[in-house]
């Protein structure tokens, strides 16, 4: 049947199975938002800015496995999707970004909001494409859904002309190829396998790739089998269970002295689908130091990038562990166990209660509805939520990892509880809000159960911490004392609930109230939760120490 470009587009997007769009309109995308219109299928959640798109799409991602889907228009529209782009590039999330752009006969003109987003975003995509010629738009949409959810996942853009979106075509429906990683020949993995069996200690650090694969129960059988502990990098929070007797807690900079110790002590490193980033090899030429290094990675570019490996297989992790399985023999390690085990009972006494924050979040934790879904921003109150709030299931947890984006908090709630059909739990911080506490709004308008705790310390918490270990306390521009908002009063304003949690007042009664409120009227509640700027994230070392320092530290407190 014969259509307009703009009309093809949505029955692509509706082919793939695309049920929710998170966007803004704009000039060269009417023509899209029109057959959008027409559709009437397909959900679409108005944000009040394209960086909250672009995080909500992919929060969308992170808890559903499916391709997270914005628009934008050219110019500034598209220019700021990019922050959210090169966040989900960084955490290999499946996105794909599709613009409006100037008619083919303004294109290279300087046009009015013309802008070469392709060149913009070739570092921070997986691939994109800008189509000019109405007959490549269906193939080009059904290959950028491939693109993004295969191999390494990731962002992908497609910008469209305005001509292309207007001109009429022939198009014929297709079923959505979906991709399906190859099995793992016995042979590649035998090498590994007999590491495996023969070695002592091991350890397993379950990356994000673990979730993105939807490995976690092969990887829990492989460790029981294997009588393994595993650590988990901040992607992989939630790849294991927290209660697990296996579970150490997070590995890293700021991980708990039970995966430093086993790390430290363990004769074999099984890692799985992380990458080693700086944030948990911390210095890469001694953290393997006297060990067996076993990489399984579904990205050649990641093998021996940071650390080199002893063996190691580009594989999906799942099709690896299916191999792996049959190959590796049932064992009791119980010296390795017990040595563990002290490692564990040891970093629990190391727990400081007597933070506030600590008292916050784990109070959130118990009180959060079981399928909600916890949403960090990024900095002081991300680590402790990585360290405290329990996540026990897969695609429960979405923080920004490799970039470390401010602000991406609001839109991945958004994104998360549309996804999940869950309620959303945001843990930020007043520095963290003030970057897009405008999606505040889109929260309410959406009727999002969404319990936002706001850790108000009136400075910007992560970075003046570093400027009071490594910057002789000059605190330089990390003060937000003199900003004099009310964020009860604004949460009110905007048609949310506020709730304001002072230093005497009792944790429990305030947090019950809000995740009542929030699940029963559907509405978002914000508590904004009174700290002190001098709480710290503990243990806290430099990039390029070692875990022996880290250890050091985190004896010394």
């Amino acid at each position: 049947m014969k259509m307009k470009g703009a009309d093809i587009l949505i029955n692509c997007l509706a082919e793939q199975g695309v049920d929710t769009i998170f966007g803004y309109p704009g000039g060269t995308v009417l023509d899209i938002y029109d057959a959008l219109y027409r559709n009437g299928k397909i959900k679409h959640v108005l944000t009040a800015h394209e960086q909250g798109a672009a995080h909500a799409a992919d929060g969308y991602a992170r808890v559903t496995g499916k391709v997270g889907v914005c628009f934008a228009t050219s110019g500034p529209g598209a220019t700021n999707l990019v922050t959210g782009i090169a966040t989900a590039y960084m955490d290999s999330v499946p996105l794909v970004a599709i613009t409006g752009n100037v008619g083919i006969n303004f294109l290279g003109r300087d046009s009015f909001q013309e802008i070469d987003i392709c060149g913009i975003t070739i570092p921070i995509t997986k691939h994109n494409f800008i189509v000019k010629d109405v007959k490549d738009l269906a193939d080009t949409v059904r290959k950028a859904f491939y693109i993004a959810n295969s191999g390494r996942k990731g962002p992908v853009l497609v910008d469209i002309l305005k001509n292309v979106q207007v001109a009429e075509c022939e198009y014929t429906p297709q079923k959505p190829v979906v991709y399906s990683p190859p099995a793992v020949p016995a042979d590649s993995l035998a090498g590994i396998a007999k590491v495996i069996n023969e070695c002592k200690k091991p350890l397993i650090i379950a990356g994000g790739g673990v979730i993105a694969a939807n490995a976690s129960p092969l990887m829990m059988q492989l460790a029981r089998k294997l009588d393994c502990p595993v650590a988990y990098t901040l992607m992989g929070k939630g790849s294991i269970p927290e209660d697990d007797k296996l579970c150490l807690g997070m590995i890293g900079m700021h991980g708990t002295l039970a995966a430093a110790k086993s790390l430290i002590n363990c004769d074999t490193v099984i890692a799985l689908g992380s990458r080693f980033s700086d944030r948990v090899a911390l210095n890469r030429d001694k953290f393997a130091e006297n060990k067996t290094v076993i990489h399984i990675d579904v990205d050649n570019a990641e093998i021996d990038k940071n650390v080199t490996s002893t063996l190691h297989v580009m594989a999906d992790v799942c099709e690896a562990l299916k191999t792996l399985m049959p190959l590796t023999e049932d064992k009791k390690r119980t010296d390795w166990q017990v040595k563990v085990a002290a490692f564990k009972k040891e970093n629990a006494a190391k727990k400081n209660s007597s933070i506030r924050s600590y008292a916050i979040i784990e109070c959130a934790s118990r009180l959060a509805p079981e399928n909600a879904t916890l949403v960090t921003d990024v900095g002081q109150h991300q680590m402790w939520a990585a360290q405290i709030y329990k996540v026990n299931t897969p695609r429960k947890f979405c923080s920004s990892g490799g970039l470390g984006t401010m602000g991406y908090g609001m839109g991945a709630a958004i994104g998360a509880a549309k996804g999940s059909g869950a309620p959303s739990v945001l843990i930020t911080g007043d520095g963290c809000f003030g970057m897009n506490m405008n999606e505040l709004m889109t929260a309410v308008a959406q009727k999002t159960p969404l319990v936002i705790l706001l850790m108000d310390n009136r400075v910007l918490g992560m970075v003046r911490q570093w400027q009071k270990i490594f910057y002789s306390r000059r605190f330089s521009q990390t003060n937000l004392g003199d900003r004099k908002i009310d964020y009860v009063k604004y949460a009110e304003c905007v048609g949310a609930k506020g709730v304001y949690l002072g230093e005497n007042d009792d944790i429990e009664e305030k947090l019950s109230y809000a995740f009542k409120t929030a699940v029963e009227e559907n509405v978002p509640v914000l508590v904004d939760c009174i700290i002190s700027p001098d709480e710290n994230v503990l243990p806290m070392i430099k990039p390029g120490e070692t875990y022996d320092k880290q250890i050091e530290r985190m004896e010394d407190n």
